[in-house]
């Protein structure tokens, strides 16, 4: 079942992209992991960058949730500042995943994140504190980490 439905949503995704997203699998052989390319949407300090992030499904999907890391290092609220880029997505939380839910919808939301991060279920305490009480200096630091992480 997961084969299956992880071959249709790539397909679809590849005949449908998502704007301002490339998706590609680094090993044909593996359906299960994909690397998707997300420019910094415009208006938001990441426009002009564009991120590398993972997603892996578990072979139990659609039943359990994929997870979705940065590989590019990004200075937002929602992703860990470490080597593994973790992102923290409600819906992608065991007790939130619906298996009716669809890897686009997974893309869109982590894209709308880098529009408008949710300092209230932040991973980087440090840096929803500073988006929520200094959003100035969040912007500035925002810039700075994708001119020097995410360029083209």
């Amino acid at each position: 079942m997961a084969q299956k439905r992880i071959a249709k949503e790539y397909s679809e995704l590849q005949k449908k992209p998502l704007e301002g997203m490339k998706i590609s699998l680094p090993s044909e052989a593996d359906m299960h992991q994909w690397q998707i390319l997300i420019d910094g949407p415009k208006g938001s300090p990441y426009e002009g960058g564009v991120f590398t992030l993972h997603l892996s499904l578990p072979t139990e999907y659609p039943f359990k949730p994929p997870t979705l890391s940065f590989k590019t290092k990004i200075y937002h609220p929602n992703v860990t500042n470490d080597d593994k880029g973790s992102m923290c997505l409600g819906m992608l939380r065991a007790d939130e995943w619906k298996p009716s839910s669809k890897i686009d919808a997974v893309l869109s939301f982590a894209k709308a994140l880098l529009l408008e991060p949710q300092a209230d279920d932040a991973v980087e305490g440090g840096i929803a504190r500073e988006y929520k009480e200094n959003k100035k200096e969040f912007v500035k630091n925002a810039k700075a980490w994708t001119k020097q992480y995410a360029k083209r």
